[in-house]
């Protein structure tokens, strides 16, 4: 099928991606076909096969996008005090979450959905992310600052908890942003037992 008159490859490909990020969002992706992807950037359904294989390639490049984005912004030095790793993790992980809620929905929610080349490719990724932390937390504990039984599991109730911000924190309310986050510090370090 021919593309609607005046559709460019560099608008509708960046469209298509985030039409499909919100509609997955909103809607759940078994619920989105793609001729409703297609209603919403504004071409018809044929010509979003020149974007993408398939609504599940579509998912995985989302998911993907959003972990190597993480990862490229998260940096740490490994020199620095394991405390103060952990603050900048914990205010990071915040900041970057609520930034990026609808990708942060996805990538819990939506990982199910993927096949199992795709979602092993991301658990790849996630897991990158989850030794970061737990090289923080390994840290403290070496250091004598942090007391855990089992770094590995705590890194991932640490990421589980500080990603579960984005269900219910809103702009406006109590607490602002910098708030949040010393909230949240707080009890990452009571749960680290931080010394």
């Amino acid at each position: 099928m021919a593309r609607t008159q005046g559709s460019r490859a560099e608008i509708t490909g960046p469209a298509l991606r985030d039409a499909a990020l919100r509609l997955f969002a909103r809607h759940g992706y078994a619920a989105v076909s793609m001729r409703q992807l297609a209603g919403e950037v504004g071409v018809q359904a044929g010509a979003l096969y020149a974007y993408t294989p398939d609504k599940q390639a579509l998912l995985a490049d989302l998911l993907r996008g959003h972990m190597e984005e993480l990862l490229a912004e998260w940096s740490d030095d490994a020199a620095a005090p394991a405390l103060d790793r952990l603050e900048r993790f914990v205010a990071f992980h915040v900041r970057f979450s609520l930034e990026h809620r609808d990708a942060v929905f996805l990538s819990y929610m939506e990982l199910r959905n993927l096949a199992p080349e795709n979602h092993a490719a991301i658990a790849r990724l996630r897991r990158a992310y989850e030794d970061a932390l737990q090289a923080i937390l390994d840290a403290g504990c070496a250091a004598g600052v942090m007391h855990l039984p089992d770094t590995r599991v705590a890194a991932m109730a640490l990421i589980a908890m500080l990603t579960g911000v984005t269900h219910w924190y809103r702009e406006g309310g109590r607490y602002d942003r910098p708030g949040i986050e010393a909230i949240y510090l707080d009890l990452v370090l009571g749960a680290v037992g931080a010394a």
